[in-house]
């Protein structure tokens, strides 16, 4: 049986209490308000970035960490036996976490690194490491999770909801006009991760037709492999959550809060689903 070690960034919304049950390495982003600088988890909290965010006049920004930040991730997983290591990281079209990740794997010599470029965010990259944490821990080698990864890639979906545009068109993730005609006519847009980058999925005219829009697309595209909610302390997580508990799906439905790197340019009050559909069943012959 191989050794991989499972290796990921902050951006992917991985929880403490999962990156220590699946022994996955997270490596955190800065987050940076003015001109103070933090990293994301050890420096500042989940709830100390909300409680910042819904009091801070300016808003948050969000920097990758450096080549040296992941060698010291592939430092540690090789104090223990490890055959390889294999890297998932943040959609390369939102962040240079993956160039880092890059930079990092061409240097580091006391094992094979192979880096993959998830094109997702918050959970959908984390639903990506969580089945590869546990290829690995069926003890699958580097080169067969890495395939078994990029294949889950073309299965992966993020929808969510923002309560408000503004973060997204500050951040500069999402079109300047796209993000004043949303102002102008109050729609409430369901926007989606598509090739990498945030997208528009439907417009809604209202917050709850926007939340009943993704209840509807992800119950239909069930049965599922895995759903994770993610909630940026939105009050009404609840609109979603309840009906989507009762969704088929092989592994348990997991609820996370969205981190400080996802939340900075969505805003408080946000809401994402992400989900795995199941591989395409070969057809049995007769």
């Amino acid at each position: 049986m191989a050794n991989v070690a499972i290796v990921t960034d902050s951006a992917s919304d991985i929880s403490p209490e999962l990156a220590a049950e699946y022994d996955i390495g997270v490596v955190p982003l800065t987050i940076r308000f003015g001109t103070e600088e933090l990293l994301d988890r050890s420096q500042l909290s989940i709830d100390e970035f909300w409680q910042r965010c819904t009091t801070s006049e300016t808003l948050p920004e969000t920097s990758a960490p450096s080549p040296g930040a992941f060698e010291e991730a592939f430092a540690l997983a090789c104090k223990t036996s490890c055959d390889g290591i294999l890297v998932i990281t943040i959609s390369a079209a939102l962040s240079g976490t993956y160039q880092s990740a890059r930079t990092a794997a061409a240097q580091f010599n006391l094992a094979p690194v192979k880096v993959i470029d998830s094109r997702s965010v918050t959970m959908g990259e984390g639903i990506l490491v969580l089945a590869a944490a546990q290829d690995a821990r069926d003890g699958l080698g580097l080169d067969e999770i890495a395939a078994r990864t990029e294949d889950r890639m073309t299965r992966t979906h993020v929808v969510g909801v923002v309560d408000t545009l503004d973060h997204l068109q500050r951040g500069g993730r999402i079109g300047g006009a796209a993000a004043l005609l949303g102002s102008l006519l109050s729609i409430k847009p369901v926007v989606q991760v598509k090739d990498g980058i945030v997208a528009e999925e439907s417009k809604q005219r209202t917050r709850s037709r926007s939340l009943r829009y993704i209840v509807d697309k992800v119950t239909s595209a069930a049965p599922l492999e895995r759903l994770v909610i993610c909630n940026g302390i939105a009050s009404d997580i609840e609109l979603v959550s309840t009906p989507l508990s009762k969704v088929e799906v092989d592994y348990e439905m997991l609820a996370v809060d969205l981190g400080p790197v996802v939340g900075t340019h969505t805003g408080p009050g946000s809401i994402g689903v992400c989900y795995l559909s199941p591989a395409p069943r070969t057809p049995t012959s007769l």
